[in-house]
């Protein structure tokens, strides 16, 4: 199998869709044989594993949680004899990756995970035209500069302007074995653990950033008898504990280990989704894997993670009355919709994903 070296700009012990699908495919990656050295921005809370490579970083000014990492290769990276270079970033260690790539003459690969542009409007309201425009077009730069580029949905290839560098469509992909639906004991004890009431559970996990708009499942939910049960953290989450004091049917229960979130996912009637700019969602899908409904934005990759009234349902983002008609009608349909979804559960699987990526890497050496 192949060494591939990979840089990306958030990792471990932040915790959102790009890390967790980072360190999944780089075990995965091992476990057929390969090896997936990685190159990511250092921080004191995580003990790098072996062939990681963490590079001096500082916190990111403009979005708390992030960091800022200088463009480094490290010493060695070079000397494991590269087959290719594939970078989840076109910022600062992407670009250490591109150099990276052009000096041992591999193929660059470029995983489009996030629409920088899309976040303008959450980094500075005045100035987002611009900051909109700037993103734009240094990502157009640096994607038509790879040979080839991987999105996560077909949605978010579409989305991609560039020229001729093919786009293959790689799904994030879920490890099945771990996020399937939890026992009623286990659920049981979930509750007790975290003080919930009885009655319908909806709720998230992952990032509470602003761009999510977890606002609106506040909003939605104030005259809905359920609870709302918001797992994880990030830079909205003061806002969103502001916004809910006066709210009894609330719980803000912080980051869960990763063996808790399959029972955190069975435990909840529907799983609710706001956000506009996702490329695919990847906690949808692990909502999905373990049974759970999902009520989603009707708009990026949520278009295509969630099929309608099958494993959930959408509506337009923004649209607080929308929402919230949603999130009844789910509710009204749990014994109607399947829980064991096994069809969707193999379709999901991260190994499917392997093997399309170990198949980019092929096409890329000339041997697809």
């Amino acid at each position: 199998m192949r060494t591939v070296a990979t840089f990306t700009d958030t990792y471990l012990p932040t915790v959102n869709g790009v890390s967790y699908t980072v360190h999944t495919w780089r075990r995965r990656w091992k476990q057929r044989g390969g090896r997936m050295p990685l190159v990511y921005p250092a921080a004191r809370e995580y003990t790098p594993e072996r062939r990681e490579y963490p590079v001096a970083s500082a916190p990111f000014p403009f979005y708390r949680g992030f960091r800022f990492a200088r463009p480094t290769v490290p010493n060695g990276l070079r000397e494991l004899h590269l087959d290719v270079v594939h970078t989840h970033t076109p910022f600062t260690l992407g670009l250490a990756g591109k150099r990276l790539a052009s000096i041992v003459n591999a193929p660059l690969v470029a995983s489009y995970h996030t629409p920088a542009g899309a976040y303008a409007e959450y980094l500075c309201e005045t100035f987002e035209g611009t900051i909109q425009r700037v993103a734009d077009r240094y990502e157009r730069w640096y994607f038509e500069a790879a040979d080839a580029i991987i999105a996560p949905s077909e949605t978010a290839a579409q989305s991609l302007d560039v020229n001729e560098t093919p786009v293959y469509v790689v799904s994030n992909g879920v490890d099945t074995d771990r996020f399937s639906p939890a026992s009623e004991a286990a659920i049981e004890t979930f509750r007790e653990r975290y003080d919930l009431p009885d009655g319908p559970l909806v709720g998230y996990t992952g990032r509470h950033g602003y761009e999510k708009r977890l606002h609106d499942v506040l909003d939605a939910t104030e005259a809905l008898d359920v609870a709302v049960v918001l797992a994880g953290d990030g830079p909205a989450r003061p806002a969103l504990e502001r916004r809910a004091a006066a709210r009894e049917d609330v719980y803000f229960l912080g980051f869960l280990d990763r063996e808790m979130l399959s029972t955190f996912y069975t435990a909840l009637d529907a799983f609710v989704f706001p956000s506009p700019v996702e490329t695919q969602g990847l906690v949808a899908l692990e909502a999905i894997a373990c049974g759970t409904p999902v009520v989603a934005a009707a708009a990026g990759g949520l278009t295509e993670a969630v099929t309608e009234d099958e494993t959930g349902t959408h509506f337009p983002p923004g649209d607080i009355d929308a929402l919230r008609a949603a999130i009844s009608d789910t509710l009204d349909k749990t014994d109607q919709l399947p829980r064991g979804l096994t069809a969707q559960r193999r379709q999901l699987s991260v190994e499917r994903s392997m093997d399309a990526l170990e198949g980019v890497y092929d096409s890329v050496l000339g041997n697809g």
